[in-house]
């Protein structure tokens, strides 16, 4: 496959200003490219050496951080984090007691996730923003269900840096960049204007959107910015069970396995994989094990599956429009090409309409960022989303209403125009009978 003109192509068919491709196979780079633009509005052109903001796979390096510490035993996954910051308090007391890093990890501490607050660019800003949790919503119990949450990851990097003594982007350099050979990776704005820097982009048609990324406080849920390459030589420490190229090893192979360990079930297993494991989510396609993440940040997403027994690894980086449909045909025709796997398939309607009770979903469902209701309308089913608070003032209000089409029994799907592709929407009941709707990888408790 000739990869250079492939992603030209798709790019120019979703509609997407620019991208960057890097694939790994038995070790090797053996395949980069780029197409389109790194900023539309200024003319200038996607490369290789182009950073791209890489989004919520941030996360993955976060964890990966926080399990070194496991190993030397400076950090314990089960311990409450109380412990290490006994000055935490959070909205309830069964979770200021409670949460431990295995909850952080894994998306299952019921903190709400789409808590962003600027707490400046200080280097105690994620001591600042830990402060702020008290105040900040449980969307569900402790432990008993996934539910994506930026907040937790913010508040893992506060505990990263009192065990360490070692602020967040300082920790990630001296653990991870600098072993690793990283030299177009960083966190901070001024460390990417080193490089030719990709800007997101929003709208109809296509422009650069007016900020460049989010606030520093987000650091550790979102904040690194890499050349596709890089993003592979992180992927191959992983595949390589913790051993860099040159054979030294940052973590243990005990811990690099733990990390692709199931610790909750997904309410939706459609959208990214059937588990959460300790920061990677987990998925199988054609029979074959596959762990990955992906990250949104201001007009930019990035994607990367690894497949490691067929030692094969994926990331592509994008800076507007329809990536995610992008991302599901090019890595299609990548994984079958070097592999013969065929990927797990995108959701879509059921070939025919599934009977259903509209009283089983109709309501409103409702957390700190995020105000959804299920409305009935002529027999058909219509989700209505608002963003408010916090993730509002990020994200914008964003008010959209789609039509719910049936996919399998208490799973519909909406079609998301602006990314190309359907979104799940799964309704399902806690074991205390409470019941739950999850979309966007996020659960949210119905109210009325």
């Amino acid at each position: 496959m000739m990869y250079a003109e492939r992603l030209a192509a798709l790019i120019s068919e979703h509609r997407v200003a620019g991208a960057s491709l890097a694939v790994l196979h038995h070790g090797d780079v053996v395949a980069e490219a780029a197409a389109g633009f790194a900023h539309r509005g200024a003319g200038i052109e996607a490369t290789t050496d182009t950073v791209f903001q890489i989004g919520s796979i941030t996360k993955v390096w976060t964890a990966t951080v926080a399990m070194q510490l496991v190993d030397e035993g400076v950090l314990e996954l089960d311990a409450p984090i109380h412990r290490v910051l006994p000055e935490l308090r959070l909205s309830t007391e069964e979770l200021t007691e409670g949460v431990t890093v295995r909850h952080l990890l894994s998306h299952t501490s019921g903190i709400d996730g789409d808590f962003f607050a600027d707490t400046g660019r200080g280097d105690d800003n994620l001591e600042r923003y830990a402060a702020l949790l008290r105040d900040v919503a449980v969307n569900h119990p402790l432990g008993v269900t996934q539910s994506y949450c930026n907040a937790g990851y913010s508040l893992l990097g506060r505990v990263l840096e009192v065990v360490t003594g070692v602020q967040w982007d300082q920790l990630m350099r001296q653990r991870l960049f600098q072993p690793l050979g990283l030299t177009h990776t960083g966190t901070l704005p001024e460390e990417a204007l080193l490089h030719r820097a990709a800007i997101g982009h929003g709208g109809e048609p296509l422009t650069p959107v007016p900020m460049w990324g989010l606030m520093r406080s987000a650091g550790p849920a979102g904040l690194i910015h890499a050349t596709a390459r890089d993003v592979l030589r992180f992927a191959k420490l992983h595949l390589d069970r913790g051993v860099t190229g040159d054979g030294t090893r940052l973590l243990s192979e005990s811990s690099a396995a733990l990390m692709r360990q199931p610790q909750v079930a997904m309410p939706d297993p459609y959208v990214l994989g059937k588990h959460w494991a300790l920061g990677w989510f987990l998925d199988e396609w054609d029979g074959t094990t596959v762990y990955g993440h992906d990250g949104g940040t201001i007009g930019q997403s990035a994607y990367l599956r690894v497949l490691p027994e067929l030692d094969l690894a994926v990331v592509l980086l994008t800076n507007g429009g329809g990536s995610a449909a992008l991302y599901h045909e090019l890595f299609a025709e990548i994984v079958h090409d070097l592999a013969g796997v065929t990927m797990r398939p995108a959701v879509g309607p059921s070939p025919e309409p599934l009977p259903f009770d509209p009283a089983d979903y109709v309501g409103r469902y409702e957390r700190a960022g995020q105000h959804l209701e299920v409305l009935e309308r002529d027999g058909k089913l219509y989700l209505v989303s608002s963003n408010v608070g916090h993730l509002a003032a990020v994200a914008g209000e964003q008010r959209t209403e789609l039509e719910m089409h049936t996919f399998e029994q208490d799973a519909f799907v909406v079609m998301r125009h602006d990314v190309g592709i359907h979104f799940p929407v799964v309704f399902y009941n806690l074991p205390d009978g409470s019941r739950y709707l999850h979309h966007g990888v996020r659960a949210t408790p119905k109210v009325a």
